[in-house]
């Protein structure tokens, strides 16, 4: 008996590889450390939660002392407490005199123009300075040879007891201000004769560069502009004090007003052709110093001496040595600026509280070669010269004559300011 049944087929069976739930993929494996590396350094940097969190933008005037807030660190140390500065460029002056409208914060570069901005303040002000710096000239090594040998500078030995390599040198102002009045004076055959007095090749220049140029043009200081910068006040100040047999010009008061005022009129005339003004600001005038072309561009310029430590450090990590080829004059007597970070507003309040109570921000202010303020002492000359030792740059000196300049009153610096630079009334402002 036949069997007329259809034939029957198995249904297809699907295999499917055995997995161990138990272990990640490969490719999550992978990636793996990145993520908990990343993870890790947000955890460091207190950033974990940055992106969620709001960043506070605090508007800020400024003048060369905007060179700390930008710095990349800076910046950062600043964003872990959620804030960011937005920088608006202004010389000292021109923040004190100008209108401070939509601003937060003022830092101008020095005392007069930080009384100015307080004078003109109706509500409770927050300031903190944070450092001071000295008022510097800088040059080339060939030209302050040159005022050793015109008897008007004295080169500071570093500890290997070299002066050929020093990048220090003590100016005395007193002599120095003979060298750029344009004046033969006949007592001192050093200072030139003739057409060639007060020159640079009068006083010996060309007998003493290396490379056998020579510099017919007049000894003269290049300072940022007078009527918008807090260097070229203060260096103002600096020679109204020498020549005013290193007292600080008297103020305009009672009686007097009329005498006092010719007096001011007087020694601003008398002290107005020993600079070379120029339409720039601070940090401005040192980015050309520092420049390839800065010696040919002039060869002494007015500087804060933060902006040539700075420069030296960093020369040092790049290069592994200093850069020899640019000096630094100390003036004698010496001036000291004070920058002040002032609030206008709530949100400046908070900005002037973390700059005087953050201890990062101050180790990175010493860093970038500022004399920093702790527990209220008026600098930190024994950090930031163990700073500068610790990077191989020398580490100046202090003078042992040391005579101070003061700033004469507001209003007499004023004068002498608005003589000198023929300045444009102040903008206020506006009601």
């Amino acid at each position: 008996m036949s069997d007329d049944r259809a034939p029957t087929t198995e249904e297809p069976r699907l295999t499917t590889r055995r997995t161990d739930r138990r272990r990640p993929p490969r490719h999550v494996l992978a990636v793996l450390p990145f993520a908990v590396a990343g993870l890790i350094s947000l955890l460091v940097s207190g950033n974990t939660l940055r992106p969620l969190e709001r960043i506070t933008v605090i508007e800020a005037r400024m003048a060369s002392k905007s060179d700390y807030f930008k710095d990349p660190q800076v910046q950062r140390l600043l964003l872990r407490h959620g804030v960011r500065v937005d920088i608006h460029r202004l010389g000292s002056r021109g923040i004190a005199t100008q209108s401070l409208a939509g601003m937060d914060v003022v830092f101008p570069s020095g005392q007069p123009a930080a009384k100015l901005v307080l004078d003109r303040q109706d509500r409770s002000v927050r300031s903190v300075r944070p450092f001071v710096s000295p008022l510097v000239l800088g040059t080339f090594r060939d030209y302050a040879e040159t005022l050793v040998e015109a008897g008007v500078a004295t080169p500071q030995r570093p500890p290997d007891g070299s002066a050929a390599t020093t990048l220090y040198y003590h100016l005395d102002m007193a002599r120095f201000t003979r060298l750029l009045d344009g004046v033969d004076d006949r007592d001192d055959p050093r200072d030139g004769t003739g057409r060639t007095a007060d020159t640079w090749n009068g006083i010996g220049y060309g007998d003493i560069s290396r490379d056998g140029s020579s510099n017919s043009g007049r000894v003269l200081v290049r300072t940022s502009n007078v009527c918008e910068s807090n260097a070229a006040g203060t260096y103002l100040s600096l020679l109204a004090f020498v020549a005013n047999d290193n007292r600080t010009p008297g103020t305009r008061n009672g009686d007097d007003s009329r005498i006092a005022a010719d007096a001011v009129q007087r020694l601003a005339a008398e002290i107005k052709p020993l600079i070379d003004l120029q339409g720039m600001w601070a940090d401005e005038q040192a980015e050309s110093y520092f420049s390839d072309l800065g010696e040919s561009i002039a060869p002494i310029s007015l500087l804060y001496e933060h902006q040539y430590l700075a420069h030296q450090i960093a020369h040092h990590d790049r290069s592994g040595e200093q850069d020899t080829s640019r000096v630094l004059l100390y003036p004698t007597p010496y001036a000291l600026t004070e920058p002040q970070l002032i609030s206008l507003t709530d949100r400046g309040d908070r900005l002037v509280e973390i700059i005087a109570g953050d201890e990062d921000l101050r180790r990175r202010a010493l860093e970038l070669g500022f004399r920093v303020r702790f527990s209220g002492a008026d600098g930190t000359s024994e950090q930031l010269n163990a700073y500068l030792a610790e990077h191989g740059i020398q580490v100046p000196q202090e003078n042992t004559d040391r005579t101070k300049v003061y700033e004469p009153d507001l209003e007499v610096l004023e004068d002498i300011i608005d003589h000198v630079g023929d300045c444009p009334p102040p903008v206020r402002d506006t009601p």
